[in-house]
């Protein structure tokens, strides 16, 4: 159980970063552009994009939980399950309040204030991306060390056995 709860955790986990990653990538390449052209962009984005980021990151978050509460390598599971929590957190305090307000936006006539929003949303969205991309890295490297002891000396042992150089 514990190893589909990781590798839950590191799938979801690490979906839920790259959409987060090409996101960034997206609203970095929308700052040369004016106001019409970002607000379309942006309510093209509002579309379908918050449900992708619900369907990866709530699994993200509770196989990360699960998987803490089970017992399973604590010190990296809740540095990973904090740095979620804080994406959720900055998503639903700062991100989808702006997404509220820019899908009533009219192309044609952005707000006057556009910008100052946009920077808002960005500067909050860099967070969210480190943070999941952060947890992710968390999860790998947990994952690389959580090998059992057992683990650890057999794979050694073969190695001397076959003759081989270890890497």
């Amino acid at each position: 159980m514990d190893r589909l709860l990781r590798a839950a955790s590191l799938l979801f986990t690490g979906l839920f970063a790259g959409f987060l990653l090409g996101v960034l990538v997206l609203e970095n390449s929308l700052r040369g552009y004016g106001a019409e052209v970002y607000t379309q962009v942006r309510q093209v984005e509002l579309d379908a994009l918050d449900t992708l980021a619900s369907v990866t990151l709530i699994p993200a978050i509770i196989a990360t939980v699960v998987l803490v509460i089970r017992g399973g390598n604590r010190r990296t599971g809740l540095l990973a399950a904090g740095l979620l929590v804080l994406v959720l957190v900055t998503s639903l305090v700062i991100n989808l309040p702006i997404n509220a307000e820019q899908a009533d936006w009219l192309v044609q006539s952005p707000p006057a204030d556009w910008a100052a929003v946009r920077d808002r949303w960005q500067v909050a969205h860099l967070v969210r991306t480190v943070a999941a991309v952060l947890a992710f890295g968390v999860l790998v490297a947990g994952g690389q060390s959580s090998r059992p002891a057992d683990s650890r000396r057999e794979t050694r042992t073969s190695w001397a056995t076959a003759g081989a150089v270890r890497p």
